[in-house]
């Protein structure tokens, strides 16, 4: 017998179970917390240290939990013993998704370092601002992200860098990650609080530069914790009619980077959780992830919904068996309600899920799946209790149900501060409240709907992407007199980036001269990927603020009309 949301909510949550709540004060504000959270990460690895079975597939290489788990106590060891890391020094992760890439972190938050994954996509000068921002005293990576931190202006003399997965010789700096490894050598023991810092995630900045998430132990566990609760409920809202169907062990798919909070937490940590397999793809391709759900019986599918899209119109998709799914989703970017339907349609058992979280919640928040889904597609869904939401008015005054304002979060699960950034922590953080900068409103039952963003970012394919970033960058150019960037919609991707530029009086350009002059500055999805180049003054109201919104219409109105 199914349960109304409130019903299952109350269920998962009532006292003495897994997931009872109670109120603790986290810096300074009472909090909604699950009275069983973990302390801190290590004793979540240390939970999993139990399992004999297959943890991660990359390949064809098949990894079991005790082999993920000494290669991260080797690497604990020799980041304690042979780096002299301590307890919050800074260790970042530069690579693509490789084995090892998980086996780093755990060893970093082990030893109550702070973890730093960085953005493989990023081109020099973007890696070596993290790199020098963070104060990272050690930093494993890849060989393609090594060349790009030798190219860029890291301070290489100041650090350490370990070599994983590389057989060039070229690198005489880098210390191979093998020569590392102990298997005698044991992990030390560390007093890691639940507040400790344990990550920092980088996110596009406003002001052309990234900024650093800094989030606690608790933060992570706490967003683990509510994934898991909410899986509960969307089972006792919605229970499988068959048991027989219900999988012998979940099966997630990591088709998105690790340095991504979605990739980072509800996956890859989320499988720690969950004594879940784990599939790592080498790189997107819609045809090797369907052969790949088929071989390991992968239940959850969580990208971004363009590769949801991908899947469907893949040519194998009709040949391949996808039964084994349970879930098709993931989030950022809005789902469109025909996707949603496609989804349902087309898999067996796959329900089509998404879920509305940031960096700055660790990916958690209210989440939207199956039934509840196709009745109300453009909602993101409801949170549960240890996230509380709120919408409120450009004066500050908490809006009613149905009407529109900024998104406001509140829980264990938001970050800290933002890295060296105070008057920033102080603009986003207020009251223990984070300012989610997107425009919505909360229905009578509780749904949340996103309508719009407050910041100046464009959503493309799940990345976020900061018009004055690239804005910094188009002026660069010596005869760019004025730019502006904005985003305009997407049906595959959400929406692509897109600019104008006002030349200098006398001087010319064209959009292929803007994209060469790009490429290399920027990491290439930044790249606007439709560029109208003018000689006339951009228009501006009153303040002389620019009126992108002219300016996206321009642009749309006149692909409209080519169609």
């Amino acid at each position: 017998m199914s349960l109304s949301f409130d019903e299952a909510v109350k269920q998962v949550c009532a006292s003495g179970s897994l997931f009872e709540i109670t109120e603790t004060e986290i810096r300074g504000t009472n909090t909604r917390v699950f009275v069983g959270t973990p302390p801190n990460l290590r004793f979540l690895y240390q939970m999993a240290e139990e399992r004999e079975d297959e943890f991660v597939i990359y390949e064809d290489e098949r990894w079991t939990m005790p082999q993920i788990l000494e290669l991260s106590g080797e690497i604990g060891s020799a980041l304690a013993n042979e780096f002299d890391i301590e307890k919050g020094d800074r260790v970042a992760i530069a690579m693509r998704n490789y084995p090892e890439w998980i086996a780093a972190f755990t060893a970093i938050t082990s030893i109550g370092a702070v973890a730093v994954p960085l953005n493989a996509w990023w081109e020099p000068d973007e890696l070596g601002f993290a790199i020098n921002d963070s104060g990272a005293k050690v930093i494993f990576a890849d060989t393609e992200r090594i060349q790009k931190i030798l190219e860029s202006n890291t301070d290489t003399t100041s650090m350490q860098i370990v070599n994983v997965r590389s057989t060039s010789k070229e690198y005489d700096s880098s210390i191979p990650l093998e020569t590392l490894l102990n298997s005698a050598s044991t992990m030390p023991e560390v007093q890691i609080d639940p507040d400790d810092n344990a990550t920092i995630l980088y996110t596009s900045g406003t002001t052309g530069t990234p900024k650093g998430a800094v989030s606690s132990h608790r933060a992570i566990l706490s967003a683990l914790l509510g994934f898991s609760a909410r899986a509960q409920v969307a089972e006792l809202v919605e229970p499988q009619t068959n048991a027989s169907e219900k999988p012998a062990r979940n099966s997630f798919m990591l088709c998105v980077p690790l340095f991504h909070v979605t990739g980072l937490i509800p996956v890859m940590l989320g499988s720690f959780v969950g004594q879940s397999k784990l599939v790592m793809m080498h790189k997107w391709d819609p045809d090797r992830a369907l052969e790949l759900i088929e071989n390991e019986d992968v239940t959850h599918f969580i990208g971004v919904p363009t590769m949801s899209w991908d899947l469907l119109e893949a040519e194998t998709f009709n040949s391949r068996d996808t039964s084994s799914l349970r879930s098709v989703g993931g989030g950022g970017a809005p789902m469109p309600p025909e996707l949603v339907k496609r989804i349902d349609e087309n898999f067996k058992r796959g329900k089509p899920g998404l879920g509305y979280g940031m960096t700055e919640t660790n990916a958690y928040g209210p989440q939207n799946t199956g039934k509840e889904f196709l009745d109300h597609p453009t909602s993101t869904g409801r949170p549960v209790p240890i996230m509380q939401l709120r919408v409120t008015d450009s004066n500050g005054k908490i809006a009613s149900p149905g009407e529109k304002g900024e998104l406001w979060f509140n829980g264990p699960t938001i970050i800290t501060e933002y890295w060296n950034r105070p008057e920033a922590t102080a603009q986003s953080i207020v009251d223990g409240w984070l300012r989610s900068g997107d425009i919505g409103h909360i229905d009578e039952d509780g749904r949340v709907f996103v309508s719009d963003r407050v910041k100046d970012m464009v959503l493309r394919g799940g990345e976020n992407i900061y018009c004055a970033e690239v804005e910094a960058v188009l002026y660069e150019i010596p005869e760019v007199y004025e730019c502006s960037v904005y985003g305009i919609p997407d049906e595959r991707l959400g929406e692509k980036v897109a600019c104008h530029i006002m030349v200098r009086q006398g001087e010319s350009l064209t959009a292929e001269q803007v994209t060469a002059a790009l490429q290399g500055q920027i990491a290439s999805y930044k790249i606007p990927e439709i560029i109208t180049v003018v000689t006339e003054p951009l228009p501006r109201n009153a303040s002389g603020k620019i009126l992108k919104r002219e300016l996206r219409e321009k642009v749309t109105d006149t692909s409209a009309a080519d169609i």
